[in-house]
């Protein structure tokens, strides 16, 4: 026997022991069923994984004789036992945790929060810290500026010169 074989033999029975005994740990005594989301021993209602790795409860003597009445006729059992068995494995139907939970108007409160904030901080900055317009911005000089672009003629074959009619002064 190689030495490699040799390790290899050793450490794969306490490596499955430890993780089975991991597992067992975070899952007490509940039946593993399932591959789950990843694989590892978690529940979880998720309509893109309906099938969780594990039971929801634990086993106790009241759920595991209905898993042995279970295997025998369904028409013996009554809808309560139905029902019992239903949330032994399960937490919630899919109607139940599929349902709104209101947690939009959370965020939306928050998002118009946020937008109230940056409303005010844009108004502080307007009036209190950024310096005022040029006066080059004001309705006037621009109205100045164009008549002096107009004057001198600038880009007249396809610019804002080619638009002006010079003999009425005014737009074509």
């Amino acid at each position: 026997m190689s030495l490699y074989a040799l390790k290899t033999s050793l450490a794969l029975p306490a490596l499955s022991n430890t993780r089975t005994i991991y597992n067992r740990c975070r899952i007490g005594n509940r039946d593993w069923v399932g591959f789950g989301v990843n694989g590892m021993a978690n529940y979880k209602d998720d309509a893109h994984y309906p099938f969780p790795a594990v039971r929801f409860k634990e086993n106790t003597r009241d759920i595991c004789a209905l898993r042995e009445k279970e295997k025998g006729d369904w028409k013996l059992l009554c809808c309560e036992e139905k029902k019992a068995l239903y949330r032994a494995s399960f937490c919630q139907t899919f109607a139940e945790f599929q349902h709104p939970t209101g947690q939009w108007k959370f965020i939306l409160g928050f998002v118009l929060i946020g937008v109230s904030f940056s409303f005010w901080a844009i108004m502080f900055n307007h009036y209190y810290v950024w310096d005022p317009l040029p006066p080059s911005l004001s309705k006037e000089s621009q109205k100045a500026q164009l008549r002096r672009i107009l004057e001198l003629r600038v880009n007249p074959i396809d610019g804002i010169s080619s638009k002006w009619d010079y003999d009425y002064d005014r737009w074509k």
